[in-house]
Parts: structure tokens; C-alpha cells; sequence
């Protein structure tokens, strides 16, 4: 173990330099200005056939500042935490008097600030060492290569870290929080030769004790791999596609790219004129919840300070609101859903914390029962999406549907539709369970081109 590492935890040395920036930004003469404080440390071991690959370790503080001459604005940024405050700010003060004037710029209205910051459970203190992660890592491994029909290993790994931050503004706001991070994974080869097929599994939490065990993580990648040997093609046809809910998260973050703020002011998404609209299936609910205990984009305020809070993306299938922050709010006569994420060297942008859809009342099993064909996908590649449009299309591989049961596995495909038609024929299944960001149960969608040979 490192221990409780209380040093890395503390906040003053990042509320100090934070405040040593903004109070150099007034001096300067900005009219507004903000500054964030970033502390990130984090372990690594990857381990492969029994042996240490390699170990990282890295740790880093880092700084930015926005300043605001009117509605002219910039940021600088350093990593050097001792950099002279005054020449960062006036920097960054020649830098906004030379920039486009940008009426929906400047810091959230106060009256939005977070007050009150809930304990969200974020930080396990007790962050394992090398050893400890090494001991992870083969375990893992080792669960992977005892599955018949696993032949090797293609590596393991375990993480630890934590991420802190603090953010203070020239308007009164001054907040922080810090975040651990825990992971583990293992990828498996089955097969020999030109047959050899690999898949993965691995776990991510903020808390070390709500990981998956090594041996599961091991033996779900070495089942995982073994099932895909010996994949067919298909002739192309339309037909029903399940997601399982490794890949289904990704069209709730397709719907969440769709709804950012930024892009609707833009025009720049298929959604832009669906706000209020029956876009999902009646009874489809998508949920945005930064105050999720332990969850891992939870956040007591948003990039802007701005208090968080639960949004309901989408209700019985209709959507009732973007993500949004200030600027992209004022743009669209809105109020911010406090939705901003900032890193030092940007301005805030809108984004989604814990985002999850709300599982159905069918089980995986009954949710396939009446599919005479169909394409149960367990892996999806690239990225053909076309946001302005909704066109989908991206490679596959999984397996194939017969009669209401998963059968042979199924490779080099490609699955086409198009989001809107997508998000109305989509029906959930109940199994879901929050293992990532964005999480989503098995998904089952009506009539999509599935293109083989």
C-alpha cells in the first residue's frame, strides 16, 4: 500500500497558486477571470506471460486561467507551479484584448454557484502499491490462461491514481474535490495460428473494494475469446441487432454528443429541432447524475461552479433538454444544466457525468426470444457516425441470432440505420449495472442492415 497519502489529498497548496493567479489576473486588469488548480497522480503495472512489463508512475500539478476583458476571453495554462502568476496573467490579459468579441462568453451568473458541496464518496484513500498491483495483474492473467482453449496471454493490467481539483472565480466562488481511481484488465488469445481470435474484459471503480475480482476479470476475457473462434460471415439483410451492454452504452453516447449544447447552437446535430419531440420509444428514460455516490464522473459542481444536479435527459421516450453550459445557454436562451467541463488550457464546454438509460422489464433472454434471425453484437470498430445526419454505420463482430438463441460467432460486418429510426424501435432489457461512465442494459433495435459477404 502507499498508505493514506493524506499529502496528495490536501487542497491548500492547489487553493494557494489558484488564488495567486486570480488575484494576479485583477492586478492585470481583467474585468472577470477564473482559475483552476489540477493535481493528478497515478500507477500502472502491465504484466505479460507471469512477467512485469512494465511499471509507470507519474504525478503533476497544473495550472490554468481565463480572464474576461468584456466579452473577449483566453486562457493560458502551465505545469510549472512555480510560473511567475503576474507574467501568466498579463498573458493572458494581452491575449483576450486581442480576441474576437464574444458575446456569450463570461462566468456563470452568480445567483448558479454551488453553495453546498455533498460528500459523493469519491476518494478511497488507501491506494495500493506495486506490489499489490503486480499481484492483480497475474492474478487476472492467470484466471485468463486456465479457460480451455485460451492459448496465451496478451497482457494484464492494473492502475491506481487519484485526480483532484480546485476552481476559483474573481465573483466569489472558491470549490475542490478529489477522486480516486482503481482498474484492472486482462485481453486473451484463443486459437492457433491464423484461427486465433482475442477479447478482453476489466474492471474501473473509485473504490478499490467495489472492483471485480481478478479471477472473474481473467476467466470472463478467457470465455470471451474462446466463444469467438471460428466466426462466419453472413449474407447482408435487414434484421434485428441486440447490444449487449458493453457496446449498448455507446448509443446513449451517441444521444449525449447529439444533445451537447455546443452542438445545437452550432446546428451541427440531427436533435437540433427535437427538443419536446417523441425521439425514443415510449417508456425510454436517460438519466444524467453527477451526484451518484462513487460514481465515476461524479462532481458536487461542473466547470464552471455551477451546483450539479440530476437531469433527466429523456422521459417516456421524449427528450426535454441538452447538456449545457453558460455560454452555449446563453446562445440558446437557456439556463445552464450545469453541465461544463473544463480542463486548464480550454474555456468550459458542456458534457455528460454518470449517464445511464433505465432498464426495461425483459430479461436478456426474453428480450432475443422471438428473433427468428438476428445479430447479437459484442464488439464494435470505428467510429461511422455522422452527427449532423444521424447516419450510422460501423464494423461488427458477434454472434449470430437463430430462433430466439445466441449460436455461431460472426465476424467482418458492418451495421447500418440511422440514429432517430434507431433511438424509436430501441427496447432495453433489465440488466443493467453501472460499470462505467455511461452505462446502458442489453439493447435490442428493429431493421438494421447488417452487410456480410
Amino acid at each position: 500500500m502507499l498508505g493514506s497519502a493524506n499529502a496528495l489529498f490536501d487542497q491548500n497548496l492547489l487553493i494557494a497558486r489558484a488564488e495567486r493567479l486570480l488575484k494576479a489576473a485583477k492586478a492585470a486588469g481583467a474585468d472577470q477571470a477564473d482559475a483552476i488548480a489540477v493535481r493528478s497522480f497515478s500507477l500502472s503495472v502491465e504484466v505479460r506471460d507471469g512477467g512485469v512489463e512494465e511499471s509507470q508512475s507519474s504525478e503533476s500539478d497544473d495550472l490554468g486561467l481565463r480572464v474576461l476583458v468584456g466579452r473577449r476571453q483566453a486562457v493560458v495554462s502551465s505545469n510549472d507551479v512555480a510560473a511567475d502568476a503576474a507574467a501568466l496573467a498579463e498573458r493572458a490579459l494581452a491575449m483576450a484584448r486581442a480576441a474576437p468579441e464574444d458575446q456569450y462568453a463570461g462566468l456563470a451568473d452568480a445567483e448558479l454557484l454551488a453553495r453546498d458541496f455533498p460528500d459523493l464518496d469519491l476518494v478511497d484513500r488507501e491506494l495500493p502499491g506495486v506490489k499489490r498491483l503486480e499481484d492483480l495483474a497475474r492474478a487476472a492473467e492467470e484466471a485468463a490462461l486456465a479457460v480451455k482453449g485460451v492459448t496465451k496471454s496478451n497482457g494484464a493490467s492494473a492502475s491506481t491514481g487519484i485526480g483532484g481539483v480546485v476552481l476559483l472565480t474573481s465573483h466569489g466562488f472558491q470549490g475542490g474535490y478529489f477522486a480516486s481511481h482503481h482498474g484492472l484488465s486482462v485481453s486473451a488469445i484463443a486459437g492457433e495460428g491464423t484461427g486465433m481470435e482475442t477479447d478482453y474484459d476489466h474492471s474501473s471503480a473509485l473504490h478499490a473494494a467495489d472492483l471485480d475480482s481478478p479471477e472473474k476479470i481473467g476467466r470472463n476475457a478467457g470465455e470471451r475469446a474462446v466463444a469467438r473462434i471460428n466466426p462466419r460471415k453472413i449474407a447482408t439483410r435487414k434484421v434485428p441487432v441486440v447490444f449487449e451492454p458493453r457496446v449498448a452504452r455507446s448509443i446513449v453516447a451517441h444521444l449525449a454528443a447529439a444533445a451537447n449544447g455546443a452542438a445545437i447552437a452550432r446546428r451541427t446535430s440531427f436533435l437540433r429541432d427535437k427538443l419536446g419531440h417523441q425521439v425514443f420509444a415510449k417508456g425510454t428514460t436517460i438519466i444524467d447524475d453527477p451526484l451518484r455516490r462513487r460514481g465515476l464522473r461524479s462532481r458536487p459542481f461542473d466547470g464552471e461552479g455551477v451546483a450539479t444536479g440530476r437531469l433527466v435527459l429523456v422521459e417516456n421516450g421524449v427528450l426535454h433538454s441538452w447538456l449545457l453550459d453558460c455560454a452555449s445557454a446563453r446562445e440558446l436562451s437557456l439556463r445552464t444544466t450545469g453541465h461544463a467541463q473544463r480542463g486548464t488550457s480550454s474555456v468550459p464546454s458542456p458534457g455528460p457525468t454518470n449517464l445511464h438509460l433505465v432498464p426495461g422489464k425483459l430479461d436478456p433472454a426474453s428480450l432475443i426470444a422471438d428473433i427468428k434471425e438476428g445479430f447479437y453484437v459484442t464488439e464494435l470498430i470505428g467510429m461511422g457516425v455522422n452527427m449532423v445526419t444521424g447516419d450510422y454505420s460501423r464494423g461488427a463482430a458477434g454472434f449470430w441470432i437463430e430462433n430466439g438463441e445466441r449460436t455461431y460467432p460472426v465476424s467482418e460486418v458492418t451495421i447500418a440505420g440511422n440514429l432517430l429510426d434507431m433511438f424509436r424501435s430501441l427496447t432495453p432489457a433489465n440488466d443493467l449495472s453501472f460499470r462505467y461512465a455511461t452505462n446502458a442494459p442489453t439493447l435490442r433495435v428493429e431493421g438494421l442492415t447488417v452487410a456480410g459477404r
